[in-house]
């Protein structure tokens, strides 16, 4: 029943005006991560990297007259009021969140209160979230009036899937920004595209969103910065998209108009995206990209390795000097942050040594470098299932008592092809040698050397500080702040912090901002890589020298490896 027969129908449109209490919980990051950077938040003042912009996104997709409220539970803790205040619960998220999601269903239903759960994890894994009250499987686009059409009609109980990949992004709403608290965030999101062109084989986000991007118009995106500077944000705002220039032709539309929207507004906000790296060979673009005030850029790299980019389907970084292309990126004043992965199978004996000389060379400050991991729904799953080589979801819960919330160290849910001993060791090389103190900072060092960053007019910002350094005034108690946690917390880095601050503000003091942002991602990274090794020394130490090369923890039976299925036919 749509929303439109609900309200031909007396009984139902009388319940379809109620007014509903919907509670939005966002569930907690399990276990240190990445992602989020908790050293780093503080510095901020913040408790969370960035609020649950696709939650809010959906509370505005609520009929108007619906209250909603936000917990956050990486920024606060849900509370006996919060749940005797709902009507009813929304929540969800991704893989590093289901452990935090299912406990959430248990509390909001031991309290008599119905939850819907959504997002990319219940899409990819339907079946984890069966104890739901309601599933919602897909864009909520696609499927957000039958759910209330369901609800209002009395169902308390249902799975609802959107097609795929046909949601209409241009009638998406302005996110819920007012339910956000400023103060928990370093930072907000905002979502221009989804869906991206490429075949990366462990990639879901094609599985998800599809491979035709498909993206909002200029006004509407103008629209929620509108209500982002009316609500009194300012600073770092990213775009969320999983590759911003997958459209290019649109993207380069849409450009011009955000740089109008900049200069009318005195450039209140530096943007950051994702993107592939084929985005240095396109000067255009970069140049508009620069205009418009982006200032960072995450790159997936994956590996050094022509063949095994070839193998996992990821052709846009090969033919290319990588180094090269980053600098290009660099020189057009945008900084890269880059993802990296060990433990594919066309990997060879020398990836450590290999990864390292790129991201020494590249002089990537920040780099993410992980295990694979296989995620559900994705082309690779399918291979290594068909092959009898998919590991179950059981075998990697023994790793959450070890405190890792991602990839970093809890990938490698499979029978590898080349030792998993040695895939683990290298990592261990890898984190040991780029994040050391010395070697951090030389890479920030030769990265702001090479970064070009813009003068914006600032003529029009409403704060002094802005029109003349171009930061604003909570900026400079941040600074005083940072310099405190590290001579507090990083000893070690004081020296290093401080030469180049000084020979920054000396040089090229557009380049202060990239400083800040290196040695404030340090205080996370420093001690995540430090964990990180921990964690990796513990899984090698678990590895029978008899076994089948798996670890095992205490009592914890070893999985037998399955007999393959059919051979297994990559999709193009």
């Amino acid at each position: 029943m749509t929303i439109e027969e609900a309200l031909a129908t007396p009984s139902l449109a009388a319940d379809a005006s109620r007014t509903r209490k919907v509670l939005l919980v966002a569930p907690r990051f399990h276990g240190l991560s990445f992602w989020n950077m908790t050293e780093t938040c503080e510095v901020f003042g913040a408790r969370t990297p960035a609020p649950p912009t696709g939650l809010i996104t959906v509370a505005a997709m609520l009929p108007a007259h619906w209250q909603c409220r936000l917990v956050d539970r990486n920024t606060e803790e849900l509370i006996d009021a919060d749940l005797e205040w709902a009507d009813l619960v929304m929540t969800g998220g991704m893989m590093p969140q289901r452990l935090d999601t299912l406990a959430v269903i248990e509390v909001v239903q031991a309290h008599g209160r119905p939850v819907v759960v959504g997002g990319p994890d219940v899409t990819s894994s339907p079946e984890a979230y069966e104890g739901a009250d309601f599933r919602v499987l897909g864009e909520a686009e696609g499927i957000i009036d039958e759910f209330i059409a369901a609800w209002n009609s009395g169902d308390r109980r249902g799975t609802f899937e959107a097609e795929k990949f046909k949601a209409d992004v241009t009638k998406t709403p302005i996110p819920r920004y007012d339910l956000l608290k400023r103060d928990q965030y370093m930072y907000y999101g905002v979502q221009f595209a989804r869906g991206c062109p490429f075949t990366c084989e462990f990639c879901d986000i094609i599985e998800l969103y599809g491979r035709v991007p498909r993206v909002k118009n200029a006004e509407q995106l103008l629209a929620e910065l509108d209500r982002l500077y009316e609500l009194g944000y300012r600073g770092h705002l990213d775009f969320v998209d999983d590759n911003f220039i997958g459209n290019k032709k649109a993207v380069k539309a849409f450009l011009p108009h955000l740089i109008s929207w900049q200069k009318e507004h005195g450039y209140p906000f530096g943007f950051s995206t994702e993107a592939s790296v084929n985005l240095s060979d396109d000067a255009a673009m970069l140049a508009l990209m620069r205009e418009a005030n982006f200032f960072t850029i995450f790159v997936g790299i994956e590996s050094p390795d022509t063949d095994t980019l070839i193998l996992m389907q990821k052709k846009q970084n090969t033919r290319r000097s990588l180094a090269d292309s980053i600098h290009k990126i660099y020189r057009a004043g945008m900084s890269v942050n880059a993802g990296f992965i060990v433990g594919f199978d066309s990997e060879k004996a020398s990836v450590a040594d290999a990864m390292i000389e790129l991201i020494e060379a590249a002089a990537i400050p920040v780099a993410m470098v992980g295990l694979l991991f296989a995620l559900p729904n994705t082309q690779l799953t399918r291979r290594l299932k068909a092959e009898g080589r998919l590991l179950p979801q059981e075998f990697l819960y023994q790793f959450a008592e070890l405190g890792q919330g991602d990839q970093c160290a809890m990938g490698l849910n499979f029978h590898t092809a080349r030792s998993r001993r040695d895939i683990l060791a290298d990592l261990k090389q890898i984190l040991q040698r780029v994040y050391s103190v010395d070697a951090y900072y030389d890479r920030a060092r030769t990265m702001l050397g090479m970064l070009d960053r813009p003068r914006q007019d600032r003529s029009r910002a409403p704060e002094f500080f802005q029109r003349t350094l171009g930061i604003s005034g909570r900026d400079l108690r941040l600074i005083g702040r940072l310099f405190w946690r590290i001579w507090r917390r990083q000893p070690e880095a004081f020296g290093r912090f401080c030469r180049l601050f000084f020979d920054t503000l000396k040089r090229n003091p557009e380049n202060l901002v990239g400083v800040f942002m290196s040695a404030s991602f340090y205080l996370h990274l420093g001690p995540l890589a430090r964990h990180v090794v921990s964690v990796l020394e513990k899984r090698i130490a678990a590895i029978p020298e008899d076994g089948d090369g798996l670890e095992v923890f205490g009592n914890t039976p070893v999985p037998s490896r399955p007999e393959p299925e059919k051979p297994f036919a990559m999709a193009s």
